[in-house]
């Protein structure tokens, strides 16, 4: 199970909606097989594996081993409990059961239908946290929320802001190289990203995953009057853009098609909103990376999953406050010259 943890890892990032699932199959002691789920659309991770073993007739004196409970219905592929039977697998060994509505169990039942030995909950804990954005989705009905930001040694998020630059704002970069490539590893991880007005006014961001061999998430800001120039490169078209707004018609004839207007709701919060339209798109998790405003939003209402936070050893003297946890850091790294905090929201 935990060759089968390692190689799923290989498709974070590509498989969603799907989870990202890792499979071995194991004949007398030896691996003969093994895969991890495709990007969207293609074979799961028992199939890959299947078709990995040379010798079919060794499956029916195999072991297969899988991080999450194998498929039951029809989607853009069919069902993996299906292949496992007609294999004639004997013994199934499962990281966790999938709580996705379509399966719940029902991949557990049609396997001991069919004459399987099943066991399930092997590294139960670790095949969660793996797919801790798919289980978020399908369990609490919203995207998995990462916050991240950095701050100085004395706790600023940012410098007080230049209003006489306004119109070509120099980012101030409290991390260093190597954190900020690692930042574009998480982008090509997670689904969506999004900053507020303030950040988005001050560094101009891209949002896009340059550093780092991978897929661009969604973009999303919230521009409540529409302040946010036209030519920043929020719109410039080269990711999907969601723009949460008071004035839903001021842009929308003059921008890229992927760029959308939604009205902000002033019956719920916007924390709230985020996750209700994410969860109606099928997102299943963002990275929120600022400002301070926006974090702390999240934070107040508890709608956070994890943080990571770059600690640097540039000292700012004066600023703007970095948000505040309440949870200590339950684990920490060297992340070239700076310090990467990592917290849990265990509520």
């Amino acid at each position: 199970m935990k060759r089968c943890l390692e190689i799923a890892k290989n498709g974070l990032g590509n498989t969603f909606p799907n989870p990202s699932v890792g499979c071995v199959i194991v004949h007398n002691g030896s691996i003969i097989g093994e895969g991890y789920t495709s990007k969207a659309g293609g074979p799961h991770a028992e199939v890959n594996a299947i078709s990995a073993v040379k010798d079919a007739s060794l499956l029916r004196k195999a072991t297969l081993y899988v991080t999450l409970e194998p498929c039951s219905h029809h989607g853009k592929t069919p069902p993996c409990a299906d292949l496992i039977t007609a294999m004639e697998i004997p013994r199934v060994v499962i990281g966790t059961l999938d709580s996705n509505k379509e399966v719940s169990g029902r991949g557990v039942k049609q396997l001991i239908e069919h004459g399987c030995d099943v066991t399930i909950g092997v590294l139960e804990e670790e095949c969660r946290w793996l797919n801790r954005r798919f289980f978020c989705f399908h369990e609490k009905k919203r995207p998995y929320i990462i916050l991240k930001w950095a701050e100085s040694v004395d706790g600023y998020i940012a410098p007080q802001p230049d209003t006489r630059n306004s119109e070509n704002p120099k980012p101030v970069w409290l991390s260093g190289k190597t954190s900020r490539q690692l930042v574009h590893k998480w982008r090509s991880e997670e689904q969506a990203i999004l900053v507020g007005t303030g950040t988005a006014m001050a560094d101009n961001p891209a949002l896009n995953t340059r550093d780092w061999f991978g897929n661009s998430p969604v973009r999303i800001v919230i521009d409540k009057t529409g302040n946010i120039p036209l030519n920043y490169r929020l719109f410039d078209g080269k990711a999907p853009t969601l723009v949460f707004t008071e004035d839903v018609k001021r842009h929308s004839q003059s921008l890229p098609s992927n760029v959308e207007f939604i009205p902000l709701n002033k019956n719920i919060t916007f924390p709230q909103q985020v996750c209700a339209t994410l969860f109606e798109r099928n997102i299943q998790s963002i990275i929120i990376e600022g400002g301070a405003v926006t974090l702390s939003s999240f934070i107040k209402e508890g709608l956070w999953d994890e943080a990571r936070v770059f600690r640097s050893d540039v000292m700012l003297e004066a600023g703007i406050k970095a948000p505040s946890l309440q949870p200590q850091a339950y684990a920490s790294q060297h992340s070239g010259n700076d310090r990467l905090l990592f917290f849990r929201n265990e509520h």
